[in-house]
């Protein structure tokens, strides 16, 4: 009787494995090309009119990235109900070793995308374990793994309490441990202000972080788990230099106009790849971890 073999096509407990496989959508597809959804940038929060030719080749070179890294990568399908704000594919749906749970985003425009996330990752053969339903909000950028059986989610303005409790509660028979970070006021409801902006892992033991920016207990909980800390250049704050993607075996992607922070990563021994970020990221808010949801990590 022949041998089976069985190839992992999905997975999602890791945050720094080796990359295999990421979902993208780029501004062509986001429709930053299109009139009726580019005039609404300012309602999005954006800080200026987008440049799509421009936006869609910083976007090239994050794919080319990706691509050099070893990750496949696939683009979701187009849809009337994309927004400028559709490009930080990350937000709206989480990975799981046992499928996807769809999000339900607290910025009110991007709901409808959990569902078409859905929707393509069947296409991909994964499968969905759950969705958010109100009055519960959840966005992925709030959420990180910490290990295999340990979840921290953001309780913020776009995560809250009862989103954080339909989450344990869908993991909670997977024997996976959902913890909750308080976040800051910040700038307010209206500026985004993920979990995600203010950490980023580098590797099993190592953190980006915003550190001033950082409840106390988050940093006792990183700490006690054995976390040690790079601090961002505080004045790359607003360029999104704590948002760096994990491409797994010490190699990192980067906003390349955050030199003094890029140049502290190398310090610490990372291979540090950049993409620029102008108007991909730092126009709308979100940074390479933003642009890509990954599928599967080796």
């Amino acid at each position: 009787m022949p041998e089976t073999i069985t190839t992992t096509r999905f997975n999602g407990h890791s945050m720094v494995g080796t990359l295999e496989r990421v979902l993208v959508c780029s501004p062509h597809t986001a429709g930053w090309n299109q009139p009726d959804r580019t005039t609404r940038w300012r309602d999005l929060g954006f800080l200026h009119a987008p440049n799509f030719e421009e936006a869609q080749r910083q976007h090239n070179a994050l794919c080319q990235e990706l691509q050099s890294a070893g990750a496949e990568v696939s683009e979701i399908a187009p849809s009337p109900d994309f927004t400028l704000d559709s490009v930080y594919t990350h937000d709206v749906s989480l990975a799981t070793d046992f499928g996807v749970i769809l999000m339900r985003p607290g910025k009110p425009t991007r709901i409808p995308e959990a569902r078409l996330h859905g929707e393509f990752a069947e296409t991909l053969g994964i499968p969905t374990l759950g969705a958010i339903s109100s009055p519960g909000t959840t966005e992925a950028g709030d959420i990180l793994w910490l290990d295999a059986k340990t979840l921290l989610i953001g309780r913020g303005y776009r995560t809250n309490a009862a989103g954080i409790e339909q989450v344990r509660t869908l993991l909670a028979p997977k024997c996976v441990d959902v913890l909750c970070a308080p976040l800051p006021h910040g700038q307010g409801p209206a500026v985004c202000l993920h979990l995600m902006s203010l950490i980023s892992l580098l590797d099993e033991h190592t953190a980006l972080v915003d550190l001033p920016w950082l409840a106390v207990e988050t940093v006792e909980l990183l700490q006690s788990r054995g976390f040690n800390f790079i601090a961002i250049d505080e004045s790359e704050r607003d360029t999104l230099a704590c948002n760096v993607l994990a491409l797994g075996g010490n190699r990192l992607l980067a906003i390349e106009e955050n030199r003094k922070t890029n140049a502290r990563l190398r310090q610490a021994g990372f291979d540090v790849r950049t993409f620029p970020g102008t108007e991909l990221c730092i126009n709308g808010g979100g940074g390479p971890t933003c642009l890509t949801r990954p599928l599967l990590r080796g």
